[in-house]
């Protein structure tokens, strides 16, 4: 029963330099692909290397009062769009009761960064009453339409007439946008000719869809229309302001660089109701990147409703404009109802301008508007003496347990060491990697549970050896007592780095800024800590097993069986044969 025991034990020790071969693999590809990607060192928090700072002011100008309540979800919004995957270390937080102030840290791409906390995102669909170029711009003729389409009537024409917002450009204040159209199963783009410009004029079109209910009402909206120049930028940014979405509304939106002029009805459907919103890229078609959006239920029942009642309209009020942070992204007609719940904004977006969009429109939009006061560099808060302090805290710590080690397990500890040290490595390489993948930033916290690390690392490698002292204490010679001791020390490594772990995840979960930092690091450090002990450390003491040094019980090598008081081996200390049953002493029995 004891020779496949044996068989095993042989098959084990004789592969551990395939786990250390693997290790040292993991480490030159890590390390290979910190440096191809220019970021040779982990990025620093705004506490450490300073960054940009956004003071924000309150607007009420949505019908949202200016309380503690609308402000802390505007302040949740901001902080998921900015900090994504809650490692990005920047701070949003009020001051006072109007403004909030957002933290970048250096490294961060502050100028998307700024969009991102900026924008309302106040996203509507509305119909179409009217739409025609601005008063200063060229009206597009039949053989150059915005598109630069040659066919001269609505109804054949395959151009666009519509714009995507990109992020950089999707606040009230836009400047500079990208072309876009929406997209379902029966949406199409349409760019109206000069008869349907003509055709298009507010005099019939706001009394018949979307009046006011007074004369007056109406004859304001025309004038609002007529009077409206989208050419100028300063007119652009007042277009529409301060209306509420039940009301019809004028807006504008921008054509391969031609910016039109929209007469919009109330708002048919709320960008509140979309339930998700993600950046995907078209492989089948020319349409590149698209924001894809999925309505709730009730969402989806507006989007059909509205769908099949503009498909009875002639052009342009078959048309439905989807409206964002009072910009015209997108005026796409519709041939017939559109039912599934799912749209499409797709057009010429990069990558991260749609990444950026489907962000906004995923976390919802701000409860309040917000006029940007200042933009500041700032340098850090707590500075280099403070991070030279910490890390030569860390260096004091490291030093302590390194002395223990030496006084201790004497040449045990050198296989400490070496663990310590892959470990480190390990940690700092992916530390450097998490900066521009995933926009994780070091700072103090994160540097503490760098330290908290080490002594979780060390102890793993303090319940091996203890376990490898037990065997021997037993009488067992080294390499069976490596074998031995490894099933119940790995039990016990991981159900403590599992609670650490458990600890960590718990921390990150429930809380927000600086304390994720030092839950995340910790978190990260315990995992490998699991990684080094099985594909590092426990290879290296079958390795060393083999040495003589460590063999034969060397008194510097840790692992004396005098000095750690071992028994014989039980083997040498078998009982005399008892007496056999017959001359058993009857006092005895």
């Amino acid at each position: 029963m004891a020779a496949p025991k044996k068989g095993r034990s042989a098959s084990a020790q004789s592969k551990p330099g395939r786990s250390l071969a693997l290790i040292l693999i993991a480490i030159v590809a890590l390390t290979g692909g910190m440096f191809a990607s220019g970021h040779p060192t982990p990025r620093l928090g705004i506490d450490l290397a300073g960054g940009t700072s956004i003071t924000l002011k309150a607007k009420a100008d949505q019908g949202s009062a200016i309380n503690k309540a609308n402000m802390d979800t505007a302040v949740d919004i901001m902080n998921r769009r900015v900090n994504g995957l809650g490692v990005s270390e920047a701070e949003v937080q009020t001051q006072g009761t109007d403004n909030i102030i957002v933290n970048i840290p250096k490294g961060t791409n502050s100028k998307e960064a700024q969009q991102q906390v900026g924008t309302t995102a106040k996203l509507y669909f509305r119909p179409v009453l009217a739409s025609e170029p601005s008063a200063s711009a060229a009206s597009p003729s039949p053989s150059a339409s915005p598109s630069g389409s040659a066919s001269p009537s609505p109804s054949s024409s395959a151009s666009s007439k519509q714009k995507a917002t990109s992020p950089s450009s999707a606040s009230p204040t836009a400047t500079a946008t990208t072309q876009g159209r929406a997209v379902t199963d029966a949406l199409k783009d349409t760019t109206p000719s000069p008869s349907a410009s003509g055709s298009s004029k507010p005099s019939a079109s706001p009394s018949a869809s979307a009046g006011s209910g007074t004369d007056n009402g109406t004859a304001k909206l025309q004038a609002q229309y007529a009077a409206l120049d989208c050419s100028k930028p300063a007119v652009r940014a007042t277009a529409g302001k301060n209306t509420k979405p039940g009301e019809p509304t004028v807006a504008c939106g921008e054509i391969n660089k031609v910016w039109y002029k929209y007469l919009l009805g109330p708002a048919a459907v709320d960008g509140t109701e979309v339930k998700k919103a993600q950046a995907v890229f078209d492989t089948q078609g020319a349409a590149g990147w698209q924001v894809q959006m999925r309505f709730n239920s009730s969402g989806a029942d507006k989007f059909a409703n509205i769908t099949g009642e503009l498909a009875k309209k002639q052009q342009p009020q078959n048309e439905f404009g989807i409206v964002l942070d009072g910009e015209v992204v997108s005026s796409p007609f519709v041939q017939q109802s559109i039912t599934g719940g799912q749209a499409e904004i797709s057009g010429s977006f990069t990558q991260d301008e749609a990444q950026s969009l489907a962000n906004m429109l995923s976390y919802g939009a701000l409860p309040l508007s917000f006029q940007e006061q200042s933009v500041t560099t700032v340098t850090a808060a707590l500075g280099g003496e403070q991070l030279h302090a910490g890390l030569l805290a860390g260096a004091i710590g490291l030093l302590l347990v390194v002395i223990y080690l030496v006084v201790y397990y004497r040449g045990l500890s050198l296989v400490a060491m070496a663990s310590l040290l892959v470990s480190a490595i390990l940690t700092y390489v992916i530390m450097a990697l998490l900066g521009p993948t995933i926009g994780f930033a070091l700072n103090l916290p994160a540097v503490c549970g760098a330290i908290v690390a080490i002594g979780i690392t060390a102890d793993s490698f303090i319940v091996y050896f203890e376990r490898i002292r037990d065997e021997i204490r037993e009488g067992r010679s080294l390499r069976p007592a490596v074998e031995r001791a490894w099933p119940r020390a790995r039990r016990t490594i991981l159900v403590s780095d599992f609670v650490s772990f458990l600890a960590a995840a718990v921390l990150f979960v429930v809380t927000v800024g600086k304390v994720q930092g030092f839950a995340f690091t910790l978190g990260l450090t315990t995992v490998l800590d699991v990684v080094v002990v099985f594909f590092f450390t426990k290879p290296l003491m079958t390795l060393l097993a083999r040495r003589k040094f460590f063999a034969n019980g060397h008194k510097w090598s840790g692992l004396d069986p005098k000095g750690l008081g071992a028994k014989p081996p039980l083997r040498r200390t078998r009982r005399p044969a008892g007496p056999a049953a017959g001359s058993v002493d009857p006092k005895e029995a």
